[in-house]
């Protein structure tokens, strides 16, 4: 299921308050800021930092 683009759009990040980058192939909203990867399940994005998984030093150099 994929995720509401326009919700999407107004998520930011719990923790950062920054913006999320959305990773279509991982079902995930990716907050660099924080360096957290929030998981989309069957389309509802799960924003609790205790669910997020901490990105790899790559993924937070990635652009």
């Amino acid at each position: 299921m994929e995720a509401d683009p326009k919700l999407l759009e107004i998520l930011v990040c719990p923790v950062s308050k920054a913006t999320l980058r959305y990773d279509r192939e991982r079902q995930e909203l990716i907050s660099k800021a924080a360096g957290l990867a929030y998981p989309i399940r069957d389309g509802i994005p799960i924003m609790r930092p205790d669910e997020a998984r901490q990105l790899t030093d790559e993924e937070r150099e990635r652009r």
